[in-house]
């Protein structure tokens, strides 16, 4: 059973930088394709990033393109999303997830809890 966790969402100014992290209590990811998505009010979760079990292959959003980046640590057991030139309109929750398939798609086994990042104008 993978149970991820996300870590690092917070506060910070629109053109700032913040980075949010996701484990499975120390268990590795090396056997999962791991994402990121994000949910703002009132709209449907979308994707944000996924990265594959070798770690070098990645997918973005456009919106996020250039801007955020998804790394494994060299462990395996952490999954980063570094996020710089924020906009307001990134604000949301970020859900992290693992699975089976490299898609851009919710289709993920595993779903973290969540973590609010908000980026003021």
């Amino acid at each position: 059973q993978v149970h991820l966790v996300e870590r690092g969402g917070g506060l910070v100014q629109a053109g700032g930088s913040l980075s949010v992290s996701c484990s499975s209590s120390g268990r590795s990811l090396r056997g999962y394709v791991m994402a990121w998505f994000c949910q703002a009010p009132g709209k449907e979760r979308e994707f944000v990033a996924a990265i594959n079990r070798n770690g070098d292959s990645r997918s973005y959003a456009d919106s996020v393109k250039g801007r955020f980046g998804i790394v494994r640590d060299s462990a395996n057991t952490l999954v980063h999303l570094q996020m710089n030139r924020l906009k307001p309109e990134d604000t949301a929750v970020y859900y992290c997830a693992a699975g089976s398939q490299f898609t851009t798609t919710r289709d993920y086994s595993y779903w973290g809890q969540g973590t609010q990042v908000t980026v003021s104008s």
